[in-house]
């Protein structure tokens, strides 16, 4: 049986061959945004409430080439990034990305996640994307993370899904029993993947699958790699990701791409079938989606936390009049009356919302503001609060 220690070492030699991810590296802050890399936006999501602090500590757990650091480090420039990994090549690339494009709160270290508590401090949200599946345990991994997790700290974790990887799967297993022995040869293992893929028909489902989903980002060998030659890969369905959640000891707090776990998008045709799904418990709604949809189900992202964690509701008139509005911190196409909210639906704003959004900046309550501004009302707040373009705090 492979050693920990033996599968570890495989990973960073893939790693250190195909340093991942392999985007390019820019002499300026990253383009667009990915909201759960905001600490404002996801702990807002988390609690329902704009963070009291924004100089914060936050942890990459496994950062690879760089990536989600960057982000990270412009996305939250009054917080403190460390970003640790085990491939030296990657982290070499990480440091020359951030240099280049001007992040400059960010500490790197050649560091296992496993051994993460040897940094000796604890951070309010960490950050462990496509990581915990290619551990030799992923429990021990997630235990770690939650050790350095502080209390009132959020996690937020990417992992592989079972059911949307079927193809991905069989064509692993195929490329290892044409490399053999020799599948450390990572290079022989993309060669021998791709000559696959050329010779099979057209009508082939493992090929078919892979020139709908995933050719266009395959063309680089990285990415290629890093999808059909992994040494190691877990990957998860509801029942074992919940098993793996409550090894963490942590609060589940939620899917962070929450319009895929909606029963309706489903089900919204049959309100009699709908409603029997709704009588079952959540972990068994979660499962019901699996099982129905499961070509969506390729990863699984979202957000634990270390009790305790406010929750605020803002359905009181009185609160909602009493918060501190402020507009959402990844807009794109914002100032105008068409954006592009955090989860890149398209919005039309009227003059109105425009108005308010601009005056949304954390320094007047949403009374102060609809003061000012007599052609608005709460109504509109609470539209623009759903439709992801507002994050509410409190006066402190």
């Amino acid at each position: 049986m492979t050693s920990a220690a033996e599968i570890t070492a495989a990973v960073r030699q893939l790693y250190n061959t195909y340093p991942f991810p392999p985007e390019p590296l820019l002499d300026e802050p990253p383009p667009g945004y990915n909201w759960r890399w905001s600490w404002p936006a996801a702990y807002s999501f988390c609690t329902g409430r704009y963070p009291s602090q924004l100089d914060v500590a936050i942890l990459d757990a496994g950062c690879g080439t760089g990536v989600g650091t960057e982000y990270l480090a412009h996305l939250n420039p009054q917080a403190k990034i460390t970003a640790l990994d085990l491939s030296e090549g990657a982290l070499e690339i990480a440091r020359e990305r951030c240099r280049r494009s001007g992040a400059t709160n960010v500490q790197f270290h050649h560091l296992s996640l496993e051994d993460v508590t040897q940094l000796g401090q604890t951070f309010q949200m960490i950050n462990c994307v496509g990581v915990l599946h290619h551990l030799p345990d992923p429990q021990r991994g997630i235990q770690a993370l939650a050790d350095v997790l502080a209390p009132g700290g959020i996690l937020h974790i990417f992992v592989y899904g079972e059911r949307g990887r079927w193809e991905i799967k069989l064509m692993q297993q195929a490329i290892a029993l044409l490399q053999g022995g020799d599948r450390h040869n990572y290079r022989e293992g993309v060669a021998i993947g791709r000559q696959l893929f050329a010779a099979l028909p057209e009508n082939n489902r493992l090929k078919k699958r892979e020139q709908e989903r995933w050719s266009l980002e395959n063309q680089r060998d990285e990415c290629f790699a890093d999808m059909y030659v992994h040494p190691q890969e877990i990957d998860y369905t509801i029942a074992s990701l919940f098993d793996l959640i409550a090894a963490s000891g942590l609060e589940f707090v939620g899917f962070s791409n929450p319009q895929v776990w909606q029963l309706e998008r489903l089900l919204g045709s049959q309100p009699e079938l709908l409603q029997r799904a709704q009588q079952l418990d959540p972990i068994q709604q979660y499962q019901l989606i699996e099982c129905l949809d499961p070509e969506a189900m390729t990863h699984f992202e979202f957000f634990l936390a270390k009790p305790p964690l406010p929750r605020y509701d803002w359905s009181e008139d009185a609160a909602l009049l009493a918060a501190i509005p402020w507009r959402h911190p990844c807009l794109d196409g914002w100032p105008g009356a068409c954006v592009f909210n955090c989860h890149y639906d398209v919005v039309q704003l009227n003059q109105a919302e425009q108005q308010f959004l601009t005056h949304a900046t954390g320094q007047k309550t949403v009374a102060e503001l609809l003061a000012e501004q007599p052609d608005f009302n709460l109504a509109g707040v609470r539209s623009l609060l759903e439709r992801n373009l507002l994050l509410l705090g409190l006066k402190e």
